[in-house]
């Protein structure tokens, strides 16, 4: 079978190899018809990324059909459409006893401590593969993960129904967060330096866009809170000063949402923190929200193709990334697709 593996920072190869067999009585065997191109695989590329092994088969966004179940699987069967949460964790450690499996201390992250999906053939976790409709096209099921990540975000940010949340950044992941807190029911204020970005998270729902170009944020915010603030504020800019920013702009008792993953000192002072008794929260990968993911699209209530701009074959993922460096105002979320077997 072919894979796309990165053998050292800025160097990927199409490389041929033996189908895998299953790892274990407890994995399932998939073959992979769509998988989605996130940052992070960009970044492992590029030698960015803070916690990447090499080489590596890329690939964390996928989906496909069970072709082989181990002897001891009880709920994943062959012929099932899944999609596959990436986060392995050891489900032993006192992280994990305590319910956060996704920093788990021994966390493997499936793409990027271990092998990931732009490949053929992949053997996984049972516990990792999710079933999904059949009805459900490859396309959507691939990038259902990006999506548990906005969940994720919004978990750790408690949003609710009638809370108004700050988004900082408009980006491809600030969309799917938007997506994610207008279904849970907030009113959304989006921040960017780029209007076409702005008008683009119009489209998803937006109630206010603040061009931080063109405006103040901060007295903007106050405008449209009353003098309040936010009530959750999420950093999807990652920059360092939209740490600071969305730390200004949360109302007393707020929380503030990190998704950065930069080693860098951001000002933000203890008053800031104290006075207004902040919540500051990091946010990574997803903790159990596949099946609720899952639900949202398939009720309806959620639709992930709308951040969808290109397709490629899965060999052509170098061309895919050059279109999201290249022209980032036009491109969101790639597809890479498979040959049907």
């Amino acid at each position: 079978m072919k894979i796309m593996q990165v053998e050292k920072p800025g160097e990927l190869a199409c490389v041929t190899a033996s189908a895998p067999c299953l790892a274990n009585e407890h994995s399932v065997l998939i073959r992979i018809h769509a998988a989605g191109i996130c940052g992070s695989d960009i970044a492992i590329y590029n030698g960015t990324s803070p916690v990447a092994t090499y080489p590596r088969v890329i690939g964390h966004e996928f989906a496909g059909e069970v072709i082989e179940t181990g002897s001891a699987c009880t709920h994943i069967h062959v012929g099932d459409h899944v999609t596959v949460n990436p986060v392995v964790a050891c489900g032993t450690c006192r992280v994990c006893q305590k319910g956060r499996s996704n920093v788990c201390a021994n966390l493997e992250v499936i793409g990027v401590h271990r092998d990931g999906g732009y490949c053929e053939v992949i053997s996984v976790p049972e516990a990792n593969a999710f079933a999904v409709s059949k009805e459900m096209s490859w396309e959507k099921a691939a990038i259902i993960e990006p999506y548990t990540v906005a969940a994720q975000v919004a978990s750790r940010g408690g949003v609710q129904a009638g809370d108004t949340v700050l988004i900082l950044g408009a980006g491809q992941i600030a969309l799917t967060v938007l997506q994610v807190c207008k279904l849970l029911g907030a009113r959304v204020i989006m921040t960017d330096l780029v209007e076409e970005r702005l008008q683009k998270a119009r489209t998803f729902g937006a109630d206010e866009i603040i061009n931080t170009g063109k405006e103040d944020i901060e007295a903007r915010i106050f405008e449209l809170t009353d003098g309040m603030g936010a009530d959750v504020s999420i950093d999807a800019a990652c920059v360092g000063k939209t740490l600071q920013q969305a730390a200004i702009c949360t109302r007393s008792a707020g929380v503030v949402v990190t998704m950065g993953f930069a080693d860098r000192t951001v000002p933000i002072t203890e008053l800031q923190i104290t006075k207004n008794e902040l919540d500051i929260r990091g946010s990574r990968l997803n903790n159990d929200k596949f099946p609720q993911v899952i639900a949202w699209v398939e009720s309806g209530a959620l639709d992930p193709t709308r951040i969808i701009t290109h397709h490629f074959p899965f060999t052509d993922v170098l061309q895919g990334m050059r279109s999201v460096k290249e022209d980032p105002e036009h491109t969101m979320k790639v597809i890479l697709t498979f040959d049907e077997k």
